[in-house]
């Protein structure tokens, strides 16, 4: 069977006039192999994606940082005749690193007046049912006794779960706490998190956590129903800690993975580039078990010596200690026990080394215009290649003189242009890097994409999967959006969530089926049609056989594919077809219509030389194709 002819016939209305194409696919001759690591996932700390998003904690936030008249996202809640008062206090504090704490100063109280402090958390605290939380609070006091710590509904005052400690002793120590809510306690965030006391006295706090259970039972993990979704996916890596999170605003406010590692209490956190803290709790560790969990290798960024206002470092040896931090970090990846930051690893509670083959220098360092990446990637590449030859270095813009292994792309479009551009990498020089599309997306719909930017993103990835020869990884972005009032700073987010629910864009679908559905073959084909809105990408499992076919309907007009295999056409007879399609372009998903557009599976019974196969305007189409399903 040298090569299978599928004719399409366009039909639409009545009205239209009717328009034929074909598509040839050559099944003796694979154009290349599909890399194995084509679809990834990027974060980084927009759109509150870790903190009150993927990381699981629910303070807001944990540790202290100056507000305008009060600490922030603090409140005071004496009941009766309890009077208290708080301050943060520079004077006292548990860490060098954060030079803060918060004085409460109880004034007046007893069992019945109950003095208190709330925290909103992020948009609330949420509770269920038959849960155990667990409270981590970093304090010293005198003369307070016992502190109460509770999940209190904002609508009946009511304590849905709460525990106690021990009384608060005059040297700092960590206290856990276990609340565990009934069986009958609704399904709610409409909650806050209250630390109470029952005696006059002074009490410092330097850390506030609340843990509700983890994907994976991890102590310090990630928010369950957003890692179902990811995992969704099947992604094959993750790009960390991001884009402009790795750079921060200012070289002082970059991604210092040395400070979000160990202790999550002891970390001092800081400022993100989108307006608001990071506390560091998810930190180099949580970005690698979040790999480890989703069974996906790790793409590390290193910060490379740019930050986004312009700052920079020459290379040199003004460098060299970012250099050498870099090669701290891949140490603490990849070392074993007798290495010193592998050791550290281990302290940190992973024994085993992580695997690592990526390692990209900076990010979107064509923003740089004093033009030294020249110069700052090769002092970076030479510095890691010499002590780690088999890692794949990726540059992030072109640079002269070295040669990198990889080179990141990013895209942000709208619809029209991903059309245009679908077939941009079908002539890439294929002598030249590898690339990574590190950054991608189109931008329709807000916040989350629209059925426009599904088909935009579909007809992109037909040209990433056509020449996934040399685009080796590719990753949308951003990933994450809370769509809580004030939660997202950029629009058009792959995924949404609020603080119990998570919905999938029409985009996440069609990464989902894109990147559940591809073999490791890419095969040949030639499409011929006057109709710029059909897309198509043809890959096979080499070792089943199964082809899976991609045709994106972009087009307002239904479509009828003749399939016509040119020898052996008793050998396919039938397929199993995943669709996704809207209504209109602009019709979406939401988070109070999470299912509006999402993929159905049929089966195709009839496909033999002279039947003819209808999709649906609007819709992206998935053939999975068996060799045996004919026979």
């Amino acid at each position: 069977m040298r090569f299978l002819f599928f004719c399409l016939l366009l039909s639409g209305a009545a009205m239209f006039a009717q328009t034929q194409a074909s598509l040839t696919v050559d099944l003796e001759h694979p154009r290349g192999k599909v890399s194995p690591m084509l679809y990834g996932l990027m974060t980084e700390e927009i759109n509150y994606s870790y903190e009150g998003g993927l990381y699981a904690q629910l303070i807001r936030t944990p540790e202290f940082v100056p507000g305008w008249d009060q600490p922030a996202h603090w409140f005071l809640m004496p009941r009766g005749t309890a009077q208290l008062s708080f301050q943060l206090d520079k004077s006292v504090y548990r860490l060098d690193g954060r030079k803060l704490s918060l004085r409460v100063d109880v004034k007046q109280a007893d069992g019945t007046n109950v003095a208190a402090l709330g925290n909103e958390g992020y948009w609330g605290i949420p509770a269920r049912p038959a849960t155990t939380y667990t409270a981590t609070i970093d304090a010293k006091g005198n003369g307070v006794g016992a502190m109460t710590a509770s999940i209190v509904s904002n609508d009946t005052g009511q304590s849905l779960a709460s525990a106690n400690t021990e009384a608060i002793g005059a040297e700092w120590r960590q206290y856990k706490l276990q609340l565990n809510t009934g069986a009958d306690v609704p399904i709610s965030s409409s909650n806050r998190f209250v630390l109470s006391f029952q005696h006059p006295g002074t009490v410092w706090l330097d850390y506030v956590a609340l843990n509700p259970p983890a994907f994976h039972n991890r102590e310090n993990g990630t928010r369950i129903d957003l890692m179902e979704k990811l995992a969704g996916m099947k992604p094959a890596f993750l790009r960390f800690p991001g884009g402009n999170y790795l750079e921060g605003d200012h070289i002082a406010e970059r991604f210092d993975w040395k400070k979000t590692v160990g202790n999550p209490a002891d970390r001092p956190g800081h400022l993100s580039p989108w307006g608001y803290p990071s506390s560091d709790g998810f930190g180099l560790l949580e970005f690698l078990e979040w790999c480890e969990d989703l069974h996906m290798q790790p793409v590390l960024a290193v910060y490379a010596g740019y930050s986004l206002k312009g700052e920079h470092i020459d290379p040199g040896p003004k460098l060299k200690p970012y250099v050498d931090d870099a090669i701290d970090e891949i140490e603490y990846l990849t070392g074993d026990a007798s290495t010193k930051w592998g050791a550290e690893r281990v302290k940190d509670g992973h024994p085993e080394p992580f695997p690592l083959t990526y390692v990209e220098i900076g990010n979107e360092d064509w923003f740089d215009k004093s033009g030294s990446y020249d110069g700052r990637f090769a002092q970076f590449y030479k510095a890691i290649k010499a002590k780690y030859p088999a890692l794949r270095l990726i540059a992030t813009t072109k640079v002269n003189g070295m040669k990198p292994d990889v080179l990141d792309e990013h895209y942000y479009r709208h619809a029209d242009e991903m059309f245009a551009n679908a077939s941009q990498y079908d002539k890439t020089d294929r002598k030249g890097p590898k690339i990574f599309v590190g950054e991608w997306a189109t931008r329709e719909g807000t916040p989350t994409p629209d059925m426009n930017a599904a088909l935009g993103d579909a007809a992109w990835m037909t040209g990433l999967e056509r020449n996934s020869d040399m685009i080796i990884m590719s990753c949308y972005a951003p990933l994450l959006v809370n769509v809580n009032p004030g939660g997202m700073q950029w629009a058009t987010d792959l995924i949404g969530y609020d603080t119990l629910r998570t919905y999938g864009s029409p985009s996440y679908y069609a990464q989902v089926l894109f990147s559940n559905h591809i073999g490791d073959e890419i095969l040949n084909g030639t499409l011929q049609t006057n109709n710029a809105r059909v897309f198509y990408s043809s890959t096979r499992d080499s070792k089943s056989g199964t082809v899976y076919l991609k045709i994106v309907n972009a087009d307002t007009n239904p479509l009828d594919i003749k399939i016509k295999p040119e020898r052996g056409a008793a050998t396919w007879k039938s397929a199993t077809v995943w669709t996704l399609k809207g209504g209109s372009l602009a019709q979406t998903n939401s988070i109070d219509k999470p299912e509006q557009i999402v993929p159905s599976k049929s089966q195709i019974d009839n496909l033999g030389p002279d039947a003819v196969q209808h999709f649906a305007p609007l819709s992206i189409n998935i053939l999975e194709i068996r060799p045996d399903s004919g026979r």
